[in-house]
């Protein structure tokens, strides 16, 4: 029994990955399409039929590369940089859940890698590990513009953690676990966390943009001022890591995203029409990656409409605008989950 565990458990990670990996691929054609649709122009069209193998041919490219090390970096750092980076973006996937469980031969198999109590806390650790790779890169490089980047970035994702952690405090005291599992199984029906937590949502959304170096807060990486930020030195799969890792952290915050505020793999009415269990689990895994591609449009829109913040405008309101509001947010909450404790108080 504990060798089949494992090795399902081994299959599922392996499907993750891929998953995970094709997604971020083919987020790079989707995001050439909708800024050439909003840009009114044609975007990738030559690799294929409407340019749909051009991930590939992009993919191929970066492998072909010359790869290029400067002398004057520290060649170890420079390396681990951009593998750390990609190696914190697949890890946050062990936690979400992708859809209840299938239904084998009598034997139960959940579509969550690991469905541990302390899901929420892990999500912010490895995220907070995350900014060591943009920050070992840009230093190894030994170049003043990589370093000036990744002092943006480490700046940046250090301060928005602050606010999107106490998004998710209100929201721990709403459901009362830390678990994402329970969190996503809690959302049956109507029951989203988005209509008792909109603020909350908020301010996740922006610092999730913020966390993943999208615009309006790509600052570390803009190329008026900083060239090409943190990876400026990069070539070949090194870069691609970094970029790979980019995409990757955008399909994950789009699967938590719509996993913590959205019902995850829940979907209203759809228990009134489906009956079978793995039917009902197969379903919900298609409308949760309804609901990522979503957020994942919102990602793309945003960038491709949105002017860039200056550097002061970004620190502002980070610290000046979502961290005054996600504390008032937890009051507002702690207020509204005691409202009967205080009307006894004061009026009875």
């Amino acid at each position: 029994m504990m060798l089949e565990y494992i090795i399902y458990k081994a299959i599922l990670v392996v499907i993750i990955f891929c998953i995970t990996l094709v997604a971020a691929m083919y987020s790079t054609y989707a995001e050439r399409k909708i800024a050439g649709f909003i840009q009114d122009r044609l975007g990738p069209n030559r690799a294929g039929w409407f340019g749909i193998f051009q991930p590939i041919a992009d993919g191929v490219k970066m492998f072909m590369k010359e790869e290029m090390i400067p002398d004057v970096s520290n060649k170890f750092l420079f390396i681990l940089g951009p593998s750390l980076a990609m190696f914190t973006a697949l890890m946050t996937g062990a936690v979400v859940p992708w859809g209840t469980s299938l239904t084998i031969a009598g034997h139960q198999y959940s579509l969550q890698v690991a469905d541990v109590n302390i899901g929420i806390l892990y999500l912010l650790s490895v995220t907070s590990v995350g900014v060591y790779g943009i920050m070992i890169g840009g230093w190894a490089s030994n170049n003043k513009f990589a370093l000036l980047g990744a002092l943006r970035a480490s700046s940046q994702m250090i301060s928005y953690e602050v606010a999107l952690g106490l998004s998710i405090i209100a929201l721990i005291m709403t459901t009362g676990t830390l678990s994402i599992g329970e969190i996503s199984a809690q959302q049956n029906g109507w029951h989203w966390n988005i209509l008792y937590q909109p603020l909350g949502f908020l301010i996740f959304i922006i610092c999730a943009f913020a966390e993943t170096n999208r615009a309006p807060f790509d600052l570390p990486e803009c190329e008026s001022e900083l060239i090409g930020g943190y990876h400026t030195e990069y070539s070949s799969m090194k870069l691609g890591f970094y970029l790979f890792a980019e995409y990757t952290n955008m399909f994950i915050s789009s699967a938590i995203i719509a996993t913590l505020y959205f019902g995850g793999y829940n979907m209203p009415f759809l228990g009134r029409f489906v009956h079978d269990p793995n039917m009902l689990a197969l379903l919900g895994t298609f409308f949760f990656f309804c609901k990522i591609c979503f957020f994942i449009f919102v990602f793309m829109w945003v960038r491709w409409t949105l002017p860039r913040f200056r550097y002061d405008q970004l620190m502002n309101l980070g610290w000046k605008g979502l961290i005054p509001l996600a504390i008032l947010n937890i009051a507002i909450t702690g207020v509204t989950m005691c409202r009967h404790e205080i009307y006894n108080y004061f009026f009875k």
